[in-house]
C-alpha cells in the first residue's frame, strides 16, 4: 500500500463528521483487555449498534493531533462503517505505545519506543512494526520527541538494539530504561540454541519476517521523512543491518545435508515442552530438513508464530527480499557501499529461489487444467504446503508487500485458489468467509485476510461483501479481533489485537485513495 501524501489527506478533510469518544467508566483508566470485552455506549445508529471502544483521552498512551483531524472527516456515509474505523485506526497510539523515551547511556540522545501488541506484554517486531506502519500517511519530518516521527525512531533504535542482542529472536521484553515490569513467563523454558538474554526477549522463535520488518520499517521512515541523519548519528542500525544481513546468510547456507552427505549441524535450534506441534520443532529443534543450493532463506516459523511444515516460507522470503533492497537505499546514503552491494545481491538471490522453487504447477479449478502458482512453504527436495495463512506477510498480500503486481498471472491464480476452498484454512461460514490459520484452527477466519482481500482488489462487489462481512462480525465490540468463528460471531479470539485494528483503519485509507465513492454507500 503507497501512503496517502499529506496533500492528498487535506482533500479528504472536506465533509466533517462528529467525532464520537467514550469515556471510561470510573476515574481511573481501565485495562484495556477488560474495557474491550463489553459494549460503552454512546452506541453507532446503524443496525449493528457498535460500541465506542476508545480510551477516554486521559487514558490514551499517545495522542496525535493529525489523526484526531482525520477521524471526524474522512467521508464515511455509513455509522457502522465510520464507527468501526473511528475506533480501529487510533488503537496502537491509543493503548499499545507502553513507553517512549530516551537511552540512559551518558550522553545518548537516542529514542525508544515499547510497543505492545496488544493482549501480551511484549515487543513483537513483526507486530510494532506493522503497527506503525498504519500511520504512513501521518508520517512528516519532525525533531520534537511528541512526534510520530519520534516513534518511529524509538521503534526502529529499539529494533535495532534487539537485533543486535539475540539476532534469531522475535520478541522482546522492555528497554531497561522503561521501568516497564514485565513477569509474563514468555518462552523462559524454552531450549535454543544460540542463547540469548531471557531478561531483554520474551520469545526466541526464528522468523525470516522479523527481521525483514525491521528493515521494511527503516526504509518507510526514511522514504517518508529523507531524514538520513538519523540513521548516521549513530552505530546502531548499520550494525543491526550487518546483523540482519549475517544471520539472513548463515540461514540461507545453513542446508541439513553437506557435499558428502553427512548432516550438518543446524544454525538455529528451538524445542519446548508443549502439546501442541506448531509450538516445536522437528527433529530435536532443527525442524524439518532442506535442500542445499536454493537461495532460500530457513524460517522456523511462520508469521503466526507456528512452527512451520517445510522452512522455506515464500511469503516471509518475498517480503525479505523486498526489504533487503529497499532498505540498501539508506546504506548506499550512507556511504555503506559495500554493504548496499551485499543487501542488493542477496535480494536477488531469495527472488530467484522464489522464482524457481517457490512457483508451482498445480490442477486448475476445473480440474482438468494446469496452472502456476506460488506455495506457501517448500523443501527444495518437492516438498511442497499450498494455501496461505491469514498472517502478514501471507502470499494474498504479495502485491501489498511489493513483490509481485496484482495482475501478475501467477499471482492471480494463487489469489482465486487461496480465497476458495481449495486453500486448507478458508472457511466458508454463513458470518464470515475468508482465510484462517492453523494458529486458531478450522473454521476460524481472520478478519485480517478479508482486509488483504480488499487492498489487493479493484472490484467493487467484492470489497463490498467484504467490508459487509467485518462490519457484521464483531459483535458488537466495534474492533478488529483475531479470529472468528464463520458461523457465530459471538465466538471469537483476542479481543485487543492492535495490529489488526490499525490494518483496518489503513485500509480505509486506502480506499479513500482508491475507491471513495464506496466509502460513501450504506452497507445497512
Amino acid at each position: 500500500m503507497r501512503p496517502l501524501a499529506t496533500a492528498q489527506l487535506l482533500i479528504l478533510l472536506s465533509q466533517a463528521t462528529p467525532l464520537v469518544t467514550s469515556q471510561d467508566s470510573s476515574s481511573s483508566c481501565l485495562d484495556y483487555s477488560t474495557r474491550s470485552r463489553t459494549r460503552h455506549p454512546p452506541f453507532s445508529p446503524g443496525r449493528h449498534a457498535l460500541s465506542s471502544a476508545r480510551p477516554s483521552p486521559s487514558c490514551r498512551t499517545f495522542n496525535l493531533s493529525s489523526l484526531e483531524s482525520l477521524l471526524g472527516t474522512l467521508p464515511i456515509a455509513d455509522p457502522d462503517l465510520l464507527r468501526l474505523w473511528q475506533n480501529t485506526y487510533p488503537n496502537t497510539l491509543d493503548t499499545a505505545i507502553k513507553w517512549h523515551g530516551h537511552s540512559n547511556s551518558p550522553d545518548s540522545e537516542e529514542e525508544l519506543t515499547f510497543i505492545i501488541t496488544g493482549d501480551i506484554n511484549a515487543m513483537w517486531l513483526r507486530d510494532s512494526a506493522r503497527q506503525l506502519q498504519s500511520y504512513l500517511p501521518l508520517l512528516t519530518p519532525s525533531p520534537s520527541s511528541d512526534s510520530l516521527a519520534s516513534l518511529f525512531r524509538g521503534t526502529v533504535n529499539t529494533q535495532a538494539r534487539n537485533i543486535l542482542s539475540a539476532g534469531y529472536c522475535n520478541s522482546f521484553r522492555p528497554p531497561p530504561e522503561s521501568g516497564v515490569i514485565s513477569d509474563e513467563e514468555g518462552g523462559d523454558k524454552d531450549v535454543v540454541r544460540p542463547e540469548y538474554d531471557r531478561a531483554r526477549v520474551f520469545e526466541c522463535k526464528w522468523e525470516v519476517d522479523s527481521l525483514a520488518s525491521f528493515l521494511e520499517l527503516s526504509r518507510d521512515y526514511y522514504f517518508s521523512t529523507h531524514d538520513i541523519e538519523f540513521f548516521g548519528r549513530q552505530g546502531n542500525w548499520t550494525g543491526a543491518v550487518r546483523r540482519v544481513v549475517e544471520v539472513g546468510r548463515g540461514m540461507q547456507r545453513g542446508t541439513t545435508y553437506g557435499a558428502d552427505g553427512r548432516v550438518l549441524g543446524s544454525g538455529y535450534s528451538f524445542t519446548r515442552m508443549t502439546t501442541r506441534s506448531t509450538e516445536t520443532l522437528a527433529n530435536d529443534g532443527a525442524g524439518s530438513p532442506v535442500a542445499s543450493g536454493t537461495g532460500l532463506v530457513r524460517s522456523a516459523f511462520r508469521p503466526s508464530d507456528d512452527a512451520t511444515t517445510y522452512q522455506f516460507l515464500v511469503p516471509g522470503n518475498m517480503m525479505f527480499s523486498v526489504a533487503l533492497a529497499g532498505a540498501a537505499v539508506i546504506a548506499e546514503d550512507l556511504g555503506e557501499q559495500e554493504l548496499a552491494g551485499e543487501m542488493r545481491a542477496f535480494s536477488r538471490e531469495v527472488r530467484e529461489g522464489i522464482e524457481k522453487f517457490g512457483v508451482v504447477e498445480v490442477v486448475g479449478e476445473d480440474g482438468v487444467s494446469k496452472e502456476k502458482v506460488y506455495a506457501y512453504e517448500v523443501d527444495g527436495f518437492g516438498g511442497v504446503v499450498l494455501g496461505d495463512d491469514a498472517n502478514l506477510p501471507s502470499l494474498l498480500s504479495a502485491p501489498v508487500m511489493g513483490y509481485v503486481a496484482g495482475s501478475d498471472p501467477v499471482y492471480q491464480a494463487t489469489r482465486r485458489r487461496i480465497l476458495s476452498r481449495r486453500n486448507p484454512y478458508y472457511a466458508d461460514g454463513e458470518v464470515i468467509r475468508g482465510v484462517g490459520s492453523p494458529h486458531t484452527g478450522p473454521g476460524k477466519v481472520w478478519p485480517m485476510s478479508l482486509v488483504m482481500q480488499i487492498m489487493t482488489s479493484e472490484d467493487d462487489d467484492e470489497i463490498r461483501g467484504a467490508l459487509k462481512q467485518i462490519l457484521g462480525s464483531t459483535d458488537g465490540l466495534g474492533l478488529i479481533h483475531e479470529s472468528i468463528d464463520g458461523w457465530d460471531s459471538t465466538k471469537w479470539t483476542r479481543e485487543w489485537f492492535s495490529w489488526a485494528n490499525g490494518l483496518f483503519g489503513a485500509m480505509i485509507v486506502d480506499l479513500a485513495k482508491r475507491k471513495e465513492s464506496l466509502l460513501r454507500e450504506s452497507f445497512q
